[in-house]
């Protein structure tokens, strides 16, 4: 399962930039969480 926005980071005048956390398993059948800060229109790609 996967949260989809945790933070929301604000730039000036610039772009939105959002902190999104996703699960993933690992080859040997445990969990891992990946982490990444990008655009906000980018968010659902990285989740998808």
């Amino acid at each position: 399962m996967a949260k989809k926005v945790v933070a929301t980071l604000k730039k000036e005048g610039g772009v939105v930039m959002t902190k999104a956390i996703k699960m993933v398993r690992t080859k040997a059948g445990g969990y891992s969480f990946e982490e990444r800060i990008m655009p906000k229109e980018s968010v659902n790609e990285f989740l998808g």
